[in-house]
């Protein structure tokens, strides 16, 4: 019994080890072989991620045609290149060894910039850059648009006996929002054409124009309904954004420490300068 206990146990972590490998295989399935080589779905994934910016624009079936080509091709040609000695060129050993670090370099910066950013850090600078930006005030504004001084002045009078500004616009206004009773929404400055801003920005809540006010359009007679400090974007509309800054800070705070630790010397006078002034703007930022 002891006998077939043991095999019983050995054929059941043969099944298990099997059963791995096939998961394993599944998770990265054999998608091709090159001269008895195989190809794997992890290495088309990693082509697919070099594709050229015109090339991923493609249909996904031709994007996978694609990568998998130059997967194709590398291999075939690194063979070659193999039996040619290539791969103990000097150059090409120099090579190899500046793309090594560079991956590793690009690995570090995922590792300790990209997958360690928290919503916390995220949110504190948000709320850091949204408290250093002036709040500004912002106004929702009506107007009514007609060709000559003469109609705005008619239009002004029937509002100082009392008319409707919605409905003079509606019967009056010549601009395409009319039927909106010259609704223009909230604005701030800047966002309308110079006369008009700077008229309107001096008129109280709830009052209108006296005189015309002539722009490139035509007479306008403007009626402001309310004013508020215009509210910041949401961090849901500007996170990619701040997610950015916060991975810029993240990987200077990383190079300034490497920088500290490691020592770096530039023998060239003239490049020393010139790099110096690129990282200072670089960590001005």
């Amino acid at each position: 019994m002891s006998k077939f206990k043991t095999l019983a146990a050995a054929a059941l972590v043969a099944a298990i080890a099997v059963h791995g490998v096939a998961r394993a295989e599944d998770a990265d399935p054999v998608i091709a072989t090159v001269g008895g080589e195989e190809v794997r779905q992890s290495e088309l994934n990693l082509a697919l991620g070099g594709l050229d910016p015109q090339l991923q624009q493609m249909p996904e079936e031709q994007k996978r045609a694609a990568a998998l080509s130059a997967v194709i091709d590398v291999k075939l040609l690194s063979k070659t290149a193999e039996k040619e000695g290539l791969q103990d060129d000097a150059a090409f050993k120099q090579r190899l060894a500046y793309l090594t670090e560079r991956e590793l370099h690009n690995a570090f910066f995922k590792k300790h910039v990209v997958d360690a950013i928290t919503k916390e850090e995220v949110k504190a600078r948000y709320d850091k850059e949204i408290a250093a930006v002036p709040v500004q005030e912002e106004i929702k504004a009506r107007h009514i648009l007609v060709k000559t001084e003469e109609e705005a002045k008619e239009i002004i009078k029937e509002l100082d006996a009392g008319k409707s500004f919605v409905e003079l616009a509606k019967a009056k206004s010549s601009d395409p929002n009319k039927d909106d009773g010259g609704d223009l929404g909230y604005f701030t400055k800047g966002r309308m054409v110079p006369e008009f801003d700077a008229v309107v920005f001096t008129l109280d809540k709830g009052a209108y124009t006296k005189t015309p006010v002539k722009t490139q359009f035509g007479f306008h007679v403007i009626l402001v309904e309310d004013k508020r400090p215009q509210a910041p974007p949401a961090l849901e509309q500007v996170e990619p954004q701040v997610r950015q800054l916060v991975m810029r800070d993240k990987y200077v705070e990383l190079l300034t420490a490497a920088k500290k630790d490691a020592g770096v010397e530039i023998s060239d006078p003239a490049l020393k300068k010139a790099y110096d002034e690129a990282n200072k703007a670089q960590e001005a930022k």
